[in-house]
């Protein structure tokens, strides 16, 4: 399997406050990456670096063979003007914890807002597109519904979707489930476990370990700003080697 995510020795401090410490990652085509750990490890803010919206201190990160927020020439990098990350975005999905949709936008609206405005798309491609999306995320009877109308799990569902509208080639997770109620969790991620089957490579920052060991490749689990930890959720759940790794488990399992 091909390469597509390649992280290397990444870097990135809020002040005096070093929030990533050296991280290297690899995640292939077509893996599901489940990143762990505890609050104020690092973790969300190592998935905002990989699409820029995080700007990296040190270190490279590429998807699909392309470096992320930067170009090379010779041993020196640049960092790209705005419009050239915003194409890069493009080809990056991103499902945010708190939903991110336009209040005052419809169901359909919300999701072919992004290929109308970021790929040009004509309005009745995009929309026909949009409609076959919600019908695979489990609501194709609510385009033209307005979010305050949907539960909480409907918007997580919508806004998967929207992050499909784009075609991305890697879809990042910043804990979809954490704001839902305990009921609402099941639904949205059985949407991830059917993206799972379909081969699509993800990295997914969550706390449900039951939903690691069912879908993941590889579990990774962080630490103060580091990777303590990785292997398959066999090795990492089941049988952790760090002391660290132990603890977390023992407090969440």
């Amino acid at each position: 399997m091909s390469v597509m995510v390649d992280i290397r020795s990444v870097h990135k401090s809020f002040g005096q406050f070093d929030v990533l410490r050296g991280i290297d990652l690899t995640v292939r085509t077509g893996e599901v990456a489940v990143v762990l750990g505890p609050s104020g490890s690092g973790k969300s803010t190592l998935l905002r670096t990989i699409n820029h919206l995080e700007k990296i201190d040190r270190g490279t990160i590429s998807v699909d063979g392309s470096l992320i927020g930067y170009r090379r020439a010779g041993d020196k990098l640049y960092e790209l003007p705005e419009r050239e990350v915003l194409r890069q975005r493009t080809r990056i999905g991103f499902v945010f914890q708190n939903f991110h949709l336009f209040p005052h936008l419809t169901v359909l609206e919300n999701v072919v807002e992004a290929p109308l405005a970021a790929l040009r798309r004509p309005r009745a491609q995009a929309e026909a597109a949009a409609r076959r999306l919600l019908e695979r995320v489990g609501l194709g009877d609510r385009a033209d519904a307005y979010p305050k109308r949907l539960s909480g799990g409907q918007q997580q569902r919508v806004a998967i979707a929207r992050a499909l509208a784009l075609e991305p080639k890697l879809l990042l997770f910043d804990e979809p489930t954490s704001a839902l109620d305990p009921e609402l969790v099941g639904e949205v991620l059985d949407v991830i476990k059917d993206l799972a089957g379909q081969g699509t490579t993800m990295i997914v920052v969550t706390h449900e370990i039951g939903f690691a060991r069912e879908v993941a490749d590889t579990v990774v689990f962080m630490d103060e700003g580091r990777i303590v930890e990785r292997g398959t959720p066999a090795e990492v759940l089941d049988a952790p080697r760090h002391e660290r790794t132990r603890a977390f488990l023992s407090k969440v399992l």
